[in-house]
């Protein structure tokens, strides 16, 4: 399988996953990073609709992984929006004291912006 569809499926589905859980699972991911529910609601309920729209964009990556449409797309949401982020979560832990279990998300968004890198600069053979 093309590496880029590969990473297309494991980001939208990673994206899925967090975003479910960012609209019907907060008790329990409250209750797993040991901090308080966030309030108001909404902001959990933004960053869910979020996740869950990236996650749908990823189907455009999936459909045709080396269209240029299709490689904006892991660039843009992979190296960049989950690089940064990985490294926000590093920098909030270190400045504003965030909770060490956030770092949970640096990992994972920090691998998956790796993996992202790799998928598009290593070269696939057609055929």
């Amino acid at each position: 399988m093309n590496p880029r569809r590969t990473i297309a499926a494991a980001s939208g589905i990673y994206d899925a996953l967090v975003g479910v859980m960012m609209l019907a699972g907060r008790p329990l991911m409250s209750q797993i990073f040991g901090v308080a529910l966030p309030q108001p609601p909404i902001h959990a309920d933004l960053n869910g609709l979020f996740l869950l729209s990236i996650a749908a964009g990823y189907l455009i990556s999936y459909r045709d992984p080396d269209s240029a449409g299709g490689r904006a797309y892991l660039w843009i949401m992979g190296p960049l929006l989950k690089g940064t982020g990985a490294l926000t979560f590093i920098a909030d832990y270190y400045v504003r004291h965030s909770p060490a279990s956030f770092l949970l998300f640096a990992v994972s968004d920090g691998t998956m912006a790796l993996l992202t890198f790799w998928a598009l600069t290593r070269e696939t053979r057609r055929g």
